[in-house]
């Protein structure tokens, strides 16, 4: 493991809905999270950015020390290096140093397992890679004889470089719309027999993949680490009623998320967009789980799901198994929680029953009840009515079985034939 110094600066005039202090520990976690040794991590208050360096020659010449004590081999920089900044630290300090956007570039080629995540890695790593292209060395400045296919007489190394790179974003692209396109074929396979698809978003390391893998009976990785999961998983539940619905486990959101990332890992997201109902898991014992709150509806909205978050979001108030009892007791009985609010544990279960009653309540709010005669012979029917009602009550006799059900309106004519009509009173 390389050891690793954390350095988070940061303006005093600032204002951030977090304590520095909770954003350094979350920037330790994420270095932790690809088994780097953090030897030591630290806040550097400032009152300017200085352009070539971003911090003070006093506080270099501080950690210049620290890195030769401590034989550390890369320099975490909690903020957004410019090239140059990037590039005269590290010859300050003769040592490897990357900023945020590296950071999470780096967790994100670890995690990534599927084919899309792979390529959306990629693309990121190309399109930051092409921001540092800069005349950082003198070779960079050497004109170079072109090759025909490399360019012509007169390019630089660094147009050269540049070219390179744009081709193989090209490339990437191309290669993701393929993806892109079988994942759509499946999205109609899925919509011919259509289940009602469950999302789970939230913050990364909220506790998402433990509640999937509790309700799915799903081997999904859930560590306590940053960006455990980062492709979409997808498995189906069967609702409190026996309705199948999907459940879909997506990447972990996170602040000041760069802007390379939010276009590139978009895609990874298009459940959430396609979703009948989209489930909040919060860490609820997180000191900053406000500020994370904000920050996934932040996301949802900007992929226009706006209504969503005003109108159909069901919170999940994780972690609730972390505080102590007079607290757990005061969280369940909150007069002010908002009725799609949920505290639950996904490690001990407690509250999960409570919050898949209230997803699938959320899921039929657009139903009507029916009173539906199916006779028993016709499995393909009854199975039918299942998958795309939500079943109140079933009464079996010798040839008949009579639902209590309450259907869709688009969903209303497939079982018209079934449909028992109410008898008019006599006047």
């Amino acid at each position: 493991m390389s050891n690793t110094l954390v350095l988070l600066p940061y303006l005093k005039s600032e204002k951030d809905t977090r304590t520095p202090d909770s954003q350094l520990a979350e920037a330790v976690a994420l270095t932790k999270a690809i088994d780097l040794n953090v030897v030591e991590s630290a806040l550097i208050p400032l009152r300017e950015i200085k352009p070539g360096t971003f911090i003070g020659k006093g506080t270099i010449e501080k950690y210049r020390q620290v890195i030769q004590e401590n034989q550390v081999e890369v320099v975490i920089m909690v903020c957004k290096l410019s090239p140059l900044q990037q590039r005269n630290l590290e010859k300050e300090w003769h040592t490897k140093v990357i900023d945020k956007t590296a950071l999470i570039l780096e967790i994100f080629g670890q995690r990534a397992r599927t084919k899309e995540g792979v390529l959306q890695v990629e693309l990121a790593h190309l399109t930051y890679a092409r921001s540092r292209l800069v005349r950082s060395w003198t070779h960079l400045e050497r004109q170079r004889g072109g090759a025909g296919f490399l360019g012509g007489p007169g390019e630089t190394q660094i147009e050269l470089d540049r070219r390179l790179i744009d081709e193989d974003i090209i490339k990437i692209k191309k290669e993701l719309e393929t993806v892109k396109k079988t994942r759509e074929l499946h999205r109609k396979a899925r919509r011919r027999v259509p289940f009602p698809i469950i999302a789970l978003v939230g913050y990364t390391n909220a506790g998402k993949s433990t509640l999937f893998n509790l309700l799915t009976k799903a081997d999904v990785l859930s560590k306590d680490m940053l960006f455990a999961t980062l492709d979409p998983t997808m498995r189906q539940i069967k609702l409190p009623s026996g309705q199948i619905a999907i459940l879909s486990d997506t990447v972990g959101f996170i602040s000041d998320l760069p802007t390379e990332l939010v276009m590139a890992f978009r895609a990874t997201l298009e459940e959430v967009m396609e979703a009948d109902v989209i489930v909040h898991v919060r860490d609820y014992h997180h000191p900053d789980t406000r500020a994370q709150k904000k920050d996934v509806e932040n996301v949802l909205c900007d992929l226009g799901l706006k209504d969503a978050v005003d109108i159909e979001l069901v919170e999940a108030l994780n972690k609730i198994d972390l505080f102590d009892k007079d607290d757990q007791e005061m969280i369940r009985n909150q007069k002010q929680r908002k009725p799609k609010e949920w505290p639950i544990s996904a490690v001990t279960g407690e509250g999960v029953k409570e919050l898949l009653e209230c997803v699938e309540a959320t899921l039929n709010r657009d139903r009507k009840q029916f009173k539906l005669m199916i006779p028993i012979e016709d499995g393909k029917t009854l199975a039918r009515i299942y998958q795309k009602g939500q079943i109140i009550k079933r009464t079996d006799n010798e040839k008949t079985i009579t639902l209590i059900v309450k259907l869709k309106k688009e969903d209303e004519s497939l079982f018209a034939p079934y449909i028992q009509k109410k008898r008019k009173k006599n006047g």
